[in-house]
């Protein structure tokens, strides 16, 4: 039989849980429940007690319960659970997770989902998944579907019995049900940044390459799509990686938007595996209009619709991220090209644009010649991003190296 990890607050939620718990094994699944409660409760049904979760973490529960300082214990509870829940998968006791909660407990019992691995079904029932800024953070880069019960999660009303049944049916059916694998073909399953600006390209590249027996994952290089690939790669799931829109790396060296995290550009050399590497969007900065500086409003810029504007990175900036570039990809262990466009580095980069300027992203270009390890090889092509004869001096690349 499959099992499912229930995880909830049994201090605040117990009745609601058991029900779900309940419901859950009448589909003719397992279940195991944990307890991430942190004050003591009624009920104490749990396959997973708080006092484990606690020692998981290094402390004691009772250090859990005497504690004043709310954010420490929480943060101490879910790095417990996180401990417990990938065990379990490790040792291939669980089969799937669902959450049931409030504010609390939509974030703790989420975080501990986005520590299990890409494909795990994850299920959070939670009665603030619409408040503005707390889905996104329930989610992050995990694979986590939102139930929102709408109304509270207090008391077996009919119509909260309702919710938790569709849950358990949403759950049950994600674990029972024949899904896909996510295994590929050995070196088959290459992943792909792509952005509305390189869109063409990154279609050209996928149908040229799908021909070819690959299997292409597109990743929206917006933020959070390449963190999420950046953590899929670490998961050992593709054999190459065409990174066409690395500009997270940047937005992440100076806080704007699209900023990708600390890992971008890391992973793939971690592991070893080919990457062929191009420049979409990496010229332009996207900072939060909320936060411009003074000189921002004098940048040369394109409004890609009225609420999304790039601005261009001055000659300064272009080579620090240059040199971020070339300290990431030097760590490389497996092979790397880079393929630059001369004739503008996006759709919205040709001539006619107000921020096209091929001579100052040359800046960027010496930078990076002459800080990358001379096995690094870099193709310029006197094409834009976007033009055919790009897309496939791409697809030459990768065939060459994977």
């Amino acid at each position: 039989m499959n099992t499912v990890l229930i995880i909830s607050t049994l201090d605040t939620k117990g009745k609601e849980t058991l029900y779900l718990k309940e419901r859950i094994e009448s589909s003719g699944l397992r279940t195991l429940l944990m307890d991430i409660s942190m004050q003591k409760g009624e009920i104490t049904e749990s396959a997973i007690s708080p006092e484990e979760i606690a020692s998981a973490a290094g402390v004691s529960i009772k250090d859990i319960y005497r504690s004043k300082d709310r954010s420490k214990i929480t943060n101490l509870m879910i790095s417990g659970a996180c401990n417990i829940a990938k065990r379990l998968f490790s040792e291939e006791k669980i089969d799937g997770v669902i959450g049931i909660g409030g504010s609390t407990g939509s974030l703790m019992a989420t975080e501990v989902m986005r520590s299990l691995p890409f494909g795990v079904p994850k299920l959070m029932i939670s009665s603030t998944a619409a408040l503005p800024g707390l889905s996104t953070r329930y989610i992050g880069t995990g694979d986590i579907m939102l139930f929102h019960s709408v109304i509270e999660i207090s008391g077996l009303t009919d119509i909260l019995k309702n919710v938790i049944d569709r849950a358990a049916s949403a759950i049950s059916c994600m674990i029972n049900n024949e899904i896909t694998s996510l295994s590929s073909d050995k070196g088959k399953a290459i992943a792909m940044t792509m952005l509305g600006a390189c869109e063409r390209c990154a279609t050209l590249v996928r149908t040229a390459l799908e021909q070819r027996g690959y299997q292409i994952i597109g990743f929206s290089a917006a933020g959070i799509g390449d963190r999420a690939m950046e953590d899929m790669i670490e998961q050992g799931l593709f054999q190459g990686v065409i990174d066409l829109a690395p500009g997270g790396v940047g937005e992440h060296l100076f806080g704007f938007m699209r900023d990708a995290g600390p890992k971008r550009l890391e992973s793939a050399g971690k592991l070893g595996i080919p990457q062929v590497i191009s420049t979409c969007s990496v010229n332009h900065m996207t900072p939060y209009k909320s936060k411009y500086k003074p000189e921002y409003h004098k940048r040369r810029k394109y409004d890609l619709d009225k609420y999304r504007t790039w601005l261009r990175l001055n000659p300064e900036e272009l080579r620090m991220v240059a040199e971020e570039f070339a300290k990431k990809l030097n760590r490389a262990r497996g092979p790397v090209k880079v393929l630059i466009p001369l004739n503008g580095w996006s759709s919205v980069d040709r001539p006619g644009s107000p921020t096209y300027d091929p001579e100052e992203d040359r800046i960027f270009i010496e930078a990076l010649k002459k800080l990358l390890k001379p096995q690094i090889e870099i193709r310029e092509i006197q094409a834009n991003m976007e033009d055919p004869v790009f897309a496939e001096a791409i697809v030459q690349a990768v065939c060459e190296i994977m």
